[in-house]
């Protein structure tokens, strides 16, 4: 089970080093026994602009509060693919020591520690919708899809499904968010998630000729990924990660207009201290949202009770009440 693990998430300029200023900052007071790593692309080729951490105060933030900024390569993603940074990150963490991936639009509410991660046994977040494959009205189809990936790698497709859906439903699949993933060596992890993600974006099976992978292919490749790994769905007990250990939030005016109130009340009391506010109100959706109310007059358009079934009904009602920013 759990034992001694890392953390990290991708710190880097923009939208990233605010919210890695209160994921580390939630973590380090509510799992003060987690060691923590900020991994920071390093500047070359692949990036129009210097996506260092720039500023002093974040990084000095960042790093009283017990993380380490990790510096690492980008070589295949790069600006045009920021989401594979998670995946060229995993490659300068600690060989054969356990870790845990969380996106950095992410609360710590409780101690990580009284998480029962089974490293050998890999999942990711299932708080998700069906944003991948999007089904041609003449196929293929979810099994014809998902299936050719499989065999392209040489996995068991069977041993994926979940047979209390029927065929063709997207919950049959095996699908992520992958807003959090684990393993037990972010080496051998990272090495294979690049392999199958490298192969699905450069060389696809036929049967996904007509697919998209931006910005799906994370999401794509994670699940062949933890299958391969002998990962699945239920490795962990539901309602800890994505529920009242961590909350992915996404963005802020999501988070006011859909999270509990001790979610709300979580985001309020880190961001409080002087110190940390005054980097905060740098980035002006947290300024508007958080430190001017806005997010309260958004939270109050919605019933928490009774949330629409699709998060862009939620970012749609935002948005025509003037509240959405990202």
């Amino acid at each position: 089970m759990s034992g001694q693990f890392n953390v990290m998430i991708v710190g880097q300029a923009g939208r990233l080093q605010y919210e890695g200023v209160l994921f580390a900052v939630s973590l380090a007071r509510s799992s003060p026994g987690v060691k923590l790593f900020v991994a920071e692309p390093q500047p070359n080729a692949l990036w129009e602009r210097d996506p260092r951490i720039r500023d002093a105060e974040i990084r000095a933030i960042i790093e009283d509060h017990g993380a380490t900024i990790l510096p690492f390569e980008t070589r295949h993603f790069g600006q045009s693919y920021p989401y594979g940074n998670k995946i060229e990150a995993l490659a300068a963490l600690p060989e054969g020591e356990p870790f845990v991936f969380f996106d950095t639009d992410t609360l710590v509410l409780d101690d990580l520690s009284r998480v029962p991660f089974d490293f050998d046994r890999p999942t990711a977040s299932l708080r998700r919708e069906n944003t991948w494959p999007k089904i041609e009205l003449y196929g293929p189809g979810y099994t014809a899809t998902w299936k050719a990936l499989y065999d392209r790698f040489g996995l068991d497709f069977d041993r994926s499904l979940d047979l209390s859906w029927p065929d063709e439903h997207w919950r049959r699949y095996l699908y992520f968010n992958a807003g959090f993933f684990f393993h037990s060596c972010p080496r051998r992890f990272g090495q294979r998630f690049l392999d199958y993600a490298l192969t699905i974006r450069d060389d696809p099976p036929e049967a996904l000729i007509c697919q998209h992978f931006d910005p799906w292919l994370d999401q794509v490749a994670l699940p062949l990924v933890i299958h391969s790994f002998g990962g699945g769905r239920d490795t962990l007990p539901p309602g800890l990660l994505d529920g009242s250990v961590t909350c992915h939030y996404r963005t802020f005016p999501l988070l006011y207009a859909r999270e509990s109130d001790a979610v709300v009340q979580r985001l309020e009391e880190i961001a409080a201290p002087h110190r940390i506010k005054k980097v905060l109100k740098q980035y002006e959706p947290l300024l508007r949202t958080l430190y001017q109310g806005r997010g309260h007059k958004a939270r109050a358009l919605f019933d928490r009770n009774d949330l629409p079934a699709r998060e862009q009904a939620i970012r749609n009602r935002l948005k025509r009440e003037g509240f959405w920013m990202r």
